[in-house]
């Protein structure tokens, strides 16, 4: 569909987060469309690799059928500079491509609806399904290396998820945010408690 647009040149194709990361150093495109759960880490984490590794003005769309509050705040946060759904027409697609590509922040029309919701809400500073998927791993007496393994993410993004999860709760320490998150019903007691990864 892309490449039938004159003004368009698809540069490349990936099957997972890492080649993603990998053809986007090689091939430096002026758009990703990038889904948000691939083989070898999700799309958030390729997101974030790409924005810390290869520059900050790098314009990344997420496509993908995921539309929570979590899935959403988390792109953002990685650095995401849209955010669209797979059901968007083609027309509104295209227009978000080349919007991107010239600097503007494209969001699906109930994603930015979404977005002011919790920015206006008391629960702006709700856990992410990734911060509280983490201390759940935390709780259960894992390393930061074991959760790494667990989330198959490097262990420097489970303690970037621990910075914020700790920042968010107003504590310090892996223990506190534990203990805080249960009090605030952010995370559930321990009898309560999965012991997946908490993947679907």
């Amino acid at each position: 569909m892309l490449s039938a647009e004159s003004d368009i040149e698809v540069a490349g194709e990936a099957a997972s987060g890492a080649e993603a990361v990998a053809l986007f150093a090689s091939l430096s495109p002026d758009v990703v469309l990038m889904d948000l759960r691939m083989p070898g880490g999700d799309g958030v984490e390729a997101i974030e690799m790409i924005r810390s590794g290869y520059g900050n003005d790098a314009k990344i769309i997420v496509l993908t059928t995921y539309d929570t509050d979590a899935d959403i705040l988390r792109a953002v946060e990685a650095g995401a500079t849209g955010y669209l759904l797979k059901d968007t027409p083609r027309a509104d697609l295209l227009r978000a491509i080349r919007g991107a590509a010239s600097g503007e922040t494209v969001l699906a029309p109930a994603v930015a609806g979404r977005l002011v919701s919790r920015v206006r809400g008391p629960q702006a500073e709700a856990l992410s399904a990734r911060e509280t998927e983490v201390l759940a791993l935390v709780a259960r007496g894992l390393t930061n290396v074991q959760i790494g393994r667990e989330l198959f993410v490097s262990e420097a993004t489970v303690k970037t998820h621990l910075t914020r999860a700790c920042s968010k709760l107003g504590v310090s320490g892996r223990t506190a945010a534990v203990t805080k998150a249960m009090e605030t019903g952010a995370l559930p007691p321990p009898g309560g408690m999965s012991r997946g990864s908490g993947r679907s």
